[in-house]
């Protein structure tokens, strides 16, 4: 054999070794038949939302606001994720915090509560920084119903009188009776005149909104 054919025998055997060794480098692609494992997330107690710093609350007045069953409240200790979160309050009135254990939150104010959850906290944290906020009111609702455009029930977060929850309930359908709407209140049927509120007329009948009540519109 030539000096030649030699030479290139031994350069092709190196190449193809050096392409070989190359391909030897990549992990295997996993077939489509493998599984994906993904982690599951971590839920921490509370289910704390607040990864921004920020939580958008419910509109309601904290010092005035009395908590209700089934509100969802957020409470948050600052510089201590474990007790920070998102909590229901139960049908017996109650919240459950890590360590705390019970604590009463129905017919509390957010910032009642939050004093009674830092006094608690004060045996695990020393002077603990505590700030409730309702996330959802859940216990106190009106609705309205009938020809209006937005039917349905609302949170009660702060005083709305008939007037203002026709109009937060989209107003009126076009063939509505503005001049003979139902406030029903359990066994009570007041009559509301929308027409005359609206002229400034008759303004007693413009009355504050009370949880359950229900405005007909027909």
């Amino acid at each position: 054999m030539g000096r030649k054919c030699l030479a290139l025998l031994i350069a092709t055997t190196v190449s193809a070794a050096a392409l070989a060794q190359g391909q030897n480098t990549h992990a295997p692609r996993p077939s489509p038949e493998d599984p994906v494992k993904v982690e599951a997330p971590r839920v921490t107690p509370g289910l704390d939302l607040n990864v921004a710093g920020n939580v958008a609350g419910a509109a309601v007045e904290p010092n005035t606001y009395v908590i209700g069953p089934l509100d969802l409240l957020y409470v948050k200790v600052f510089r201590d994720s474990d007790f920070s979160g998102q909590y229901f309050v139960r049908t017996d009135g109650k919240i459950t915090l890590p360590l705390i254990g019970d604590i009463q939150a129905s017919g509390l104010t957010p910032v009642a509560l939050a004093g009674q959850v830092k006094m608690a906290l004060s045996e695990y944290i020393i002077k603990p920084d505590v700030n409730v906020m309702v996330y959802q009111v859940n216990s106190k609702t009106y609705t309205v119903a009938g020809e209006v455009n937005r039917p349905g029930r609302f949170p009660l977060l702060i005083t709305i009188r008939a007037f203002d929850a026709i109009n937060e309930a989209g107003g009126f359908k076009d063939f509505a009776n503005k001049t003979d709407i139902t406030i029903i209140r359990g066994n009570q049927r007041l009559k509301f005149n929308y027409e005359d509120v609206r002229k400034g007329k008759k303004l007693a009948q413009n009355i504050e909104l009370q949880n359950g009540d229900t405005v007909l519109v027909r």
